[in-house]
């Protein structure tokens, strides 16, 4: 189930992207000087430029080994572990065009 887990972050990491929020990825650590880091992005300048703005910080680990919990599509009754059902994601795709 961790590789689940893993997918479903990486994909939300994924979609954000898409939609130009900054992405951070990499290892969390605190340099000498007590500057935070991730990966090779510098947390505390991060903080630093959107002071005094109302943000939405998601941090999920990919080493957690929760189980996922399926959940079942209130439209057409299918389990499903992602975000969202991809049977109607799917078909909300072919009939509309976009999701």
């Amino acid at each position: 189930m961790a590789a689940i887990r893993r997918a479903a972050i990486l994909k939300l990491a994924s979609a954000a992207y898409e939609m130009k929020l900054d992405v951070m990825n990499g290892t969390v650590t605190q340099a000498a000087d007590g500057r935070w880091q991730i990966g090779n992005h510098d947390l505390t300048a991060f903080l630093e430029k959107h002071q005094g703005e109302e943000l939405v910080l998601v941090l999920g680990s990919l080493e957690d080994d929760r189980p996922v919990e399926t959940r079942t599509c209130r439209t057409c009754g299918r389990d499903y572990t992602d975000l969202e059902c991809p049977h109607c994601r799917a078909n909300r795709i072919r009939l509309r065009g976009h999701a």
